[in-house]
């Protein structure tokens, strides 16, 4: 399976802090990757690399077959990029916005115009294409900013905490978007706080823990490594989480208690995974 992103030995120095400690990664063709991790973990300078924003201190970063650092003119008219920071002009309709970002891609006319139209529509903003961003809700602007990053049809998009303060409806309608461009065949990797987005969206996961990456899989393979059954201990206003390797081996271990009161079993979920991995839960 040919590689999409492909990321070897990923170190990133800032005044003698180690923020990035030998990361490797390989995202396939096609495939949704997500990248988790609590704040500070290196989630966000590791896509600043990998979208050629910040050069790496060591390390080979190969993205949509392009080394970044030697050609990263390259790499950039073959990805998209969402950041988490709202980053359109205000002051500028939607339209303009994207007529800008498809001149500075030089995409010749009609081809422009026609490519505007469809991401305009395939976001849900033909009817805001001409009012000023500065006017449009925060899930509007983010969905452009989608748009924007897609209009010189690229290979990869990269997309940093694409739903982070935005209300549940809008965080599921940016959902369908992102879903529907990677069955489209789109290859994605997403950082996200929310664990049920994680699990909606992507095929695979990897979590960053102090700049280093310390688990990679699917959920379900995370699951079975890490147990698919948890026994719940409340003490005082806190719970206690044992992993057992099936959910039925948790129910047995609490059927064998003398005194169950305050213990409950469930399924794990990738919540328990990351909490028990990094010692940080998610918010």
């Amino acid at each position: 399976m040919t590689a999409a992103v492909l990321v070897q030995n990923l170190h990133k120095v800032y005044d003698n802090v180690h923020v990035v400690k030998d990361v490797s990664l390989t995202i396939n063709a096609g495939e949704s990757f997500g990248l988790l991790g609590p704040n500070g973990a290196g989630k966000s300078t590791t896509i600043r690399m990998l979208t050629t924003l910040t050069v790496p201190s060591d390390g080979q970063i190969v993205v949509a077959g392009y080394d970044v650092q030697r050609q990263p003119t390259e790499v950039r008219q073959d990805i998209g990029v969402v950041l988490q920071q709202t980053s359109v002009d205000g002051d500028m309709s939607a339209w303009e916005n994207m007529e800008f970002h498809g001149r500075m891609h030089h995409i010749p006319n009609p081809q422009r115009q026609q490519r505007i139209e469809r991401w305009l529509d395939f976001v849900g903003l033909s009817d805001r294409r001409h009012a000023k961003v500065k006017t449009l809700s925060g899930g509007m602007k983010r969905r452009l900013q989608i748009a924007r990053a897609l209009l010189h049809e690229p290979k990869i998009l990269f997309l940093d905490e694409p739903t982070v303060g935005l209300d549940p409806q809008t965080r599921r309608r940016l959902w369908e978007i992102i879903r529907g461009l990677n069955q489209q065949g789109m290859t994605m990797l997403l950082t996200s706080h929310y664990m049920e987005e994680v699990e909606t969206l992507c095929d695979r996961v990897g979590i960053l823990d102090q700049g280093q990456m310390i688990e990679t899989g699917t959920v379900a393979e995370l699951r079975r490594k890490h147990g698919e059954g948890l026994v719940m201990k409340q003490r005082g206003d806190r719970w206690d989480y044992t992993f057992f390797p099936t959910l039925q081996d948790a129910n047995q271990y609490l059927d064998q208690q003398a005194d169950k009161t305050g213990m409950m079993t469930r399924a794990s979920n990738l919540e328990d995974i990351f909490v028990e991995l990094t010692g940080h839960n998610l918010d």
